[in-house]
């Protein structure tokens, strides 16, 4: 493969010379390497990765299926590696971190905890077709539990969609796979820009809460620094 994603000299430029330059090497053992990488250095984008996997089997230097069978273990194993920094972390652990930090409660966690009971399943799918979440919903994953058949399955299943997708891309387009780069910026921005809100929001009726009850406390009537004016009038 002779072709090279980016020349603009920057350090996301140099993984990415260093990922094809692995494929060179190795052949679609060094694209699964690639994809095991990005799960934990999500600035490592699988959607240049991927297509440079694609392009590399259209000029024989390995097979399609040999392009999608490593970059979908190595999808695979990268997910296992942050499911076991989840299972790491566990509940209380979590629980314990949160009640230090600022605008959060343990409670938080265990209602995320229970929400990700209720919906793991399909959080784990169709995570694997998100930017960043594709990496982070392993942790969740690994925190609760999930039993290790059904979040590999998943995992599988949701890795092989997405990697098809920009592979076949990088196959049939060749060169010209780059034409795929605006649509997943779009999404990625979308994705950025709702994550950006969620946490904006969060914030800000956090910050509302916990000022409404400090009010509230305030102006409870059997506050104790009442109590000495109270005793002075019974006494009058």
């Amino acid at each position: 493969m002779t072709a090279s994603p980016t020349t603009d000299g920057s350090w996301l430029s140099a993984i990415l010379d260093w990922s094809v330059s692995l494929m060179d090497v190795i052949g679609p053992a060094g694209a699964g390497i690639a994809i095991a990488l990005e799960n934990l250095f999500p600035p490592l984008p699988s959607e240049v990765v991927l297509p440079m996997a694609g392009l590399a089997a259209s000029t024989g230097s390995f097979t399609l299926v040999e392009a999608l069978a490593w970059t979908t273990a190595g999808s695979i194993i990268g997910a296992f590696l942050l499911y076991g920094l989840g299972a790491w972390l566990g509940v209380e652990r979590l629980r314990r971190i949160a009640a230090r930090v600022p605008l959060l409660h343990p409670e938080d966690i265990d209602r995320t905890v229970g929400w990700f009971h209720r919906h793991g399943g399909k959080a784990v799918f169709f995570g694997r077709m998100i930017p960043i979440f594709r990496s982070l919903i392993s942790i969740p994953a690994g925190v609760t539990r999930m039993p290790v058949w059904r979040f590999a399955l998943l995992t599988a299943a949701g890795s092989l969609i997405w990697n098809t997708v920009f592979v076949m891309a990088g196959f049939l387009l060749g060169e010209s796979w780059h034409v795929v780069e605006q649509y997943v910026d779009v999404l990625q921005y979308a994705v950025i820009a709702a994550v950006l809100i969620a946490g904006a929001w969060f914030v800000f009726a956090r910050t509302r809460s916990l000022i409404a009850a400090s009010r509230a406390r305030s102006a409870d009537p059997s506050d104790p620094a009442d109590e000495p004016e109270l005793v002075s009038s019974s006494a009058d």
